[in-house]
This record gives structure tokens, sequence and C-alpha cells, in this order.
């Protein structure tokens, strides 16, 4: 059986797609998070397994009812494609190949490719052929940027990388993001305040932040620390019910998990302080866009790689930027930084992208698409993207 694989391995979610030779979507399947930096080499293949495990059932004749067991008794896979979040560097690569590999019964080598997953949404520069340069930024539970070149041949060539780092060092814009810069905002009025400065308007979300964490008045809001720095503990059955369930959370979860309260605050509410969050967290996010750009008039002898916006696809990734409207704030920091891309696009569906990135690698059509190819992409796939301009 010849099938191809395709893998997104997130921070809080793992989503895999099987299509046959002829790019024919036969399965596909969700499982647990899988961001590589963040657990051990049998957890992560365990959230694998259980995605592409699911993935086959539709695969097989008949269909099976229950998951088809890996590692296959027979050879399944003709190649398969993984883009995985936390794996940053080439020993984090390596790593993840040896685990796939024995899972998938794939030898190690050109049949199994391993990359970050902000690789895959390079592929909207395919349906762009005036340009050669696209700028990919992922803003879900954490956050990445990554320039990319296509080269005549049609491959695509990493030029530059940053983010990526984790909740502690980074994630600019996403998730975690949101929440830290809540908190920190709720911490930097209480300052002011004890300064005797004017109090800010009032707010519903620092109300409502707060009550998640069981504190019920505003200036009692340095209460939050220890609640935030605190480790999970080890719980047995019996005293779980004994601890707030934000404390059985994993620490990143507690700041990350206030989010949907930010935006909703934001911009179903039109609360002033949800709103200046947001625009914090989105210029952070621009802030690290713009690092892989040429600035106005920026020499381009002293960043040698960077990418001219106007020449180039901004092609966004993830559920935050996924909010058109924060996504414009984004766009918006961007345009005060001096960078206007030449496209911008938002990837609405990462299963149906990787079936598009299916079409063109597994099926070899690694050439520059013809502007008839081009047409027949966006027919064939044009609802996976909404251009913004």
């Amino acid at each position: 059986m010849s099938l191809y694989l395709c893998v997104d391995c997130g921070g809080s979610k793992t989503s895999a797609v099987i299509c046959n030779r002829n790019g024919d979507m036969l399965g596909r399947a969700l499982g647990g998070p899988s961001n590589f930096a963040y657990m051990s080499a049998a957890a992560f293949t365990d959230a694998v397994s259980v995605a592409v495990s699911n993935a086959l059932k539709t695969c097989v004749s008949p269909p099976s009812i229950e998951p088809l067991p890996l590692p296959p008794t027979t050879e399944l896979f003709a190649s398969a494609w993984f883009g995985i979040s936390g794996v940053d560097s080439s020993a984090a690569a390596r790593n993840a190949s040896v685990a796939l590999s024995a899972l998938l019964g794939i030898p190690m080598g050109p049949r199994l490719i391993v990359a970050n997953d902000t690789h895959l949404l390079a592929a909207p520069l395919r349906l762009h052929p005036d340009i050669s340069h696209a700028v990919t930024a992922v803003a879900g539970t954490g956050s990445c940027v990554v320039s990319f070149t296509q080269d005549p041949s049609g491959l695509f060539t990493e030029l530059a990388r940053i983010g990526g780092w984790g909740w502690i060092l980074g994630d600019e814009g996403g998730g975690f993001h949101v929440g830290r810069e809540t908190l920190r905002q709720i911490m930097f009025d209480l300052a002011h305040e004890s300064l005797g400065m004017t109090p800010p308007p009032k707010s519903t979300l620092k109300s409502k932040v707060l009550a998640r964490f069981g504190i019920d008045r505003e200036e009692n809001a340095a209460e939050v620390l220890p609640i935030v720095h605190i480790p999970e503990p080890s719980l047995t059955a019996e005293a779980i019910p004994e601890v707030p369930s934000y404390l059985r959370e994993a620490r990143e979860k507690r700041l990350s998990q206030l989010s949907p309260l930010v935006f909703e605050a934001a911009f179903k509410e039109g609360d002033e302080f949800a709103l200046k969050v947001l625009r914090n967290c989105a210029g952070g996010l621009a802030d690290q866009i713009s690092m892989l750009c040429l600035g106005p008039g920026e020499d381009r002898s002293l960043k040698p790689r960077g990418v001219n916006a106007e020449d180039a696809v901004l092609c966004f990734g993830g559920s935050l930027v996924g909010i058109e409207t924060y996504r414009e704030l984004v766009l918006d920091e961007l345009k005060k930084r001096g960078h206007v891309f030449r496209y911008v696009e938002f990837v609405m569906t990462r299963l149906l992208l990787e079936r598009l990135v299916w079409h063109h690698w597994v099926l070899g059509r690694k050439s520059k698409p013809s502007q008839g190819r081009v047409a027949g992409c966006k027919r064939d796939f044009g609802h996976i993207f909404r251009p913004v301009y």
C-alpha cells in the first residue's frame, strides 16, 4: 500500500492526514498535544500514534472501527512529512526522526521528512509566481516566525527564524503571552494605584481573570503571584478534589488558558484594558516578523538574508491569528514598523494545507508552477487560504 502521511504536531493538538498517490485524502484524525520540546520522546510518540492510527481507519477496505495498530506489520507508507513544533535544531529533528521511524516502519532517510511546523505554512508561496519569498508566522499556544525563499525549481529553503523558544523564553503574540501580559498589566495598574495615580477605567476582564483564581477584589491582585509560580503538584486520585482546578494545570496552561477571556473582553465587550493587552502582544509578534525583514532604508549587507516585505507573502497560521481582528492588530503594528507585505494569507485549515503540500511534494511537483497550474491550485485549494490583501 502506497500511502502518504503528513502530520502537524502542535502545542495543543496533533493533526494527521493521509493521501494516496493521486492526492486523494483517505483519512485524517486528531491527537493530543505533541510539542517535541515539552515532552518525552515516549509521550510525543504516543500523541502521534493516536492521530495516525485513527487516520488509518478509513484507509483500509472495509474501514476499520478500531484504530490500526502501529508499528504496521507490512509497509504502509511510501513517505511521511512531519511539521513539529519544538523541533528547532538538527539534533531535535534527528531525535524525533528516530522515534517516528520506529513507530511508522519508515527507514531514516528521504522518505521520512521531519521539520519545524512553520515549514507547512510556506505552501501559499506557490500560489504567487511573481514572488519568491515568504515569511511564516505561527501564533497559537506559542509562536514562531520563519522566512523562506523558493528557488527556480520550486523548492523551499529556510532563510532565517526567530521564536519557537517556548513559554519561558518567548512565545510572543501566542496564547501564553496573552495570559502573561494580562497579569502583568493588572500588576502594573496596581503599582500605579500604590503611587496615588489616577485609577484606570474599570475592566470586566480584570475581575473575570482574578475570579478564575479565586481572588475577589482587584486590590488583592498580588495574591495571584504564588498561584502563577507554584508547580503543579503530584496528586493522588483522593487528593485531586481538594485542590483548585487551576492548580491541577501545568503552569504555562494557567496563563495560556486566559486568552479566550481576553479576546472576548476585547472584541465583544470593547474592554479597553483587554485591547491594550492584545495590542502589546500583537506588537511582540510584529517585532519578531520585522526581525526577519529589511526595514526602510536598511542596508542589505548588514542583513543579507532579510526579506523585503513588499516582495513577499506573509503566511499566518495558528488559532490566535485566525481571529481576524487580532490579525489586523499585527498588520497595523507591522505597518508602523515600515513593513507592508505584497500578499497576506491566513491558512484556514492546516489539514487541507498539508494536502496541498502533498500535491506538490509527494507527487513530485517540485517545479515552479505555471500560470495554468497556479489557476488550478487556486480553484482546488483556494478555500484553504483567506487572502487578506
